[in-house]
């Protein structure tokens, strides 16, 4: 059986978003890659167990990072709408908290992948595939739990 490999596009956006119901709470992580013709490529989504909204919003960053580097993308276009984690990521905000550094690290060495990545913040609203992911998940979560 022979099967069809399609090259990555070279370029891409990815959008990423994290949340959690509570702070701490029930949180999820998830991040959407888009190609150049706006069509979406793959959502990622993450259900974390108990952690902050920053531990989210990182670790969707992380796995967008990690998914578009395994597809071969080069030059990463990133939107988030989390002005801490944007931040954070340019230097103008050092990361203290313990539990972030770690992600910190991993979305560092993730970077090394590219050729080029342009980190954004964005409204919440130009963020709505990534979120709409993390609350997909949060909803399964929830309803499996119920169950």
């Amino acid at each position: 059986m022979s099967s069809k490999t399609h090259a990555a596009p070279a370029e891409m956006t990815m959008f990423a978003d994290g949340g959690a119901r509570g702070n701490p709470g029930p949180a999820a992580s998830g991040a959407v890659l888009v190609g150049p013709d706006g069509a979406v490529v793959e959502e990622i989504g993450s259900f974390l167990g108990v952690a902050t909204n920053n531990v989210a919003e990182w670790t969707a960053l992380c796995l967008g990072l990690e998914a578009a580097a395994l597809r071969g993308v080069r030059r990463l276009s990133v939107r988030l709408d989390s002005e801490l984690v944007v931040k954070q990521m340019s230097g103008e905000y050092r990361v203290k908290h313990a539990d972030l550094q770690p992600l910190h690290r991993r979305a560092s060495a993730a970077l090394r992948a590219f050729e080029s990545v342009e980190i954004r913040h964005v409204p919440r609203k130009q963020n709505k595939l990534a979120d709409a992911v993390v609350n997909r998940v949060l909803d399964a979560e929830a309803t499996a739990s119920s169950t």
